[in-house]
């Protein structure tokens, strides 16, 4: 009998791609195969983002060509997951109405409907509930493929930016039991998994909602001791609770990478404080000083908004001054787009043109390379560590020096999980490339 198939699809952040892993997880476990391409499918998987409006219209334009495939073939099914979703059931009648295609809404991080879909149709055997165990933490189809996993913590977020969507679509902050993350990490390890990265809408926070728990800190010590784990990241951080003892534990435990993930959004005070971030521009350059103080190799990622309501023309500079001091590794930079039910799209007017949002955003970008660019220049000949995740057609090995910097690898034997050292031959602003040693 041949084997049910399914077709998985998703966009969004590091979350939403561990939760489509567990998913898929779920459909091999129970027997389904995954297929490239959508049209050979008879399970559709398509989960979903909202953070920006862009992500939200592309999976609006996804299901015009799913429904075209529904029209053809009426068994086709359809499961919708994900922020589009969102944890609010009566909010699904208005995706049904909208989206006739779709068969099953699953809430962000909720597989229960799947299961619940699964068992209806006999194709899995019932679990006992107070026994019930979460699904394999990789499909068989990423086994002896997947070296980098994420691996959820904390689920949903309690802190409300006011431009933020994610407490309204993922719910309030929650920790998953240390036990079940531990046993988690152990299970992705004994699956080929090296390198296991911590996730949490603020990830720093885990723990700290539920009495008698681990934090964070404690966790990443247990996590880094897994047998056959090379190397541990976590985010993301938000600079309020960043603690000292965070950074020491960072600094003091092989295996955790010197690497932080810290999202500012703005290098204005009035714009932060529009954003309800809870810190100003010099507080956050006073954190990232203690972090470079205990690790001075560490590598720093962080988030700039620009064109949120009111910003004006100074405010974006100084957003521009502040990357300029802080001098990070990488930043993700995005034009501000409001999102229902968030303060600032009810109650901030959308007043900076589209124009001006994409001049700023060209102008961050700019700024970018050619600090970088310049960052990475000493680079050249020094020697790196490399976690080999991939091999390119080419031969080359890809993979990343324990401050997450992407190094292309040549000259190299070594496998997928392997470490290994190599000679910085070229500097470029967004990678490198090395010959191995």
């Amino acid at each position: 009998m041949t084997p049910p198939t399914y077709n998985l699809w998703t966009i969004g952040c590091q979350m939403n791609e561990a939760d489509a892993l567990r998913a898929a997880a779920l459909l091999e476990s129970a027997g389904f195969r995954p297929v490239p391409h959508a049209r050979d499918a008879g399970l559709l998987l398509l989960n979903t983002c909202v953070v920006r409006q862009q992500a939200e219209d592309k999976i609006y334009s996804r299901l015009t060509y799913v429904d075209e495939l529904k029209r053809k073939n009426p068994g086709l099914v359809v499961a919708l997951m994900g922020c589009l979703v969102g944890k609010n059931p009566r909010e699904f009648a208005g995706l049904r109405e909208r989206f006739p295609c779709v068969d099953l809404f699953l809430p962000p991080s909720d597989l229960a409907p799947l299961r619940e879909f699964l068992l209806a149709r006999g194709i899995a055997a019932p679990l006992d509930a107070e026994a019930e165990a979460p699904p394999p933490p990789l499909p068989d189809s990423m086994t002896g493929r997947s070296i980098v996993a994420h691996l959820p913590v904390v689920l949903g977020c309690s802190h409300a930016c006011t431009y933020c969507v994610i407490p309204y679509r993922r719910g309030g902050e929650c920790s998953r039991p240390s036990a079940e993350i531990l046993a988690e990490a152990a299970a992705l390890a004994s699956r080929g998994v090296r390198e296991i990265i911590l996730l949490g809408q603020i990830v720093d926070r885990y723990g700290l909602d539920r009495d008698g728990e681990i934090h964070l800190p404690e966790l990443l010590r247990r996590v880094a001791a897994t047998p056959g784990i090379a190397r541990v990241r976590f985010l993301t951080s938000h600079p309020r609770w960043i603690t000292d003892e965070l950074i020491s534990t960072v600094a003091a435990t092989p295996g955790l990478c010197p690497y932080f993930e810290v999202p500012v959004q703005a290098g204005s005070d009035a714009i932060l404080a529009a954003m309800r971030r809870g810190y100003t521009a010099a507080e956050y350059e006073a954190l990232i000083a203690r972090i470079r103080a205990a690790l001075p190799g560490a590598g720093l990622s962080t988030d700039m908004i620009v064109g949120f309501p009111g910003e004006t023309a100074e405010q974006f500079e100084e957003s521009m001054a502040l990357m300029r001091r802080v001098n990070p590794d990488m930043i993700r930079i995005a034009k501000y787009s409001p999102r229902p039910l968030t303060y600032s799209a009810r109650h901030l007017p959308d007043d900076v043109p589209e124009t001006e949002k994409e001049r700023r955003r060209v102008a961050m970008e700019a700024q970018l390379r050619a600090m970088l660019t310049d960052k990475n220049a000493p680079l050249l000949g020094q020697t790196v560590e490399i976690l080999v995740e991939t091999i390119e057609k080419s031969g080359r090995r890809h993979g990343r020096t324990p401050d997450y910097k992407p190094v292309f690898v040549d000259g190299s034997a070594a496998a997928p999980g392997d470490l290994l050292r190599a000679r910085i031959t070229w500097a470029g602003p967004f990678s490198l490339i090395a010959e191995a040693l």
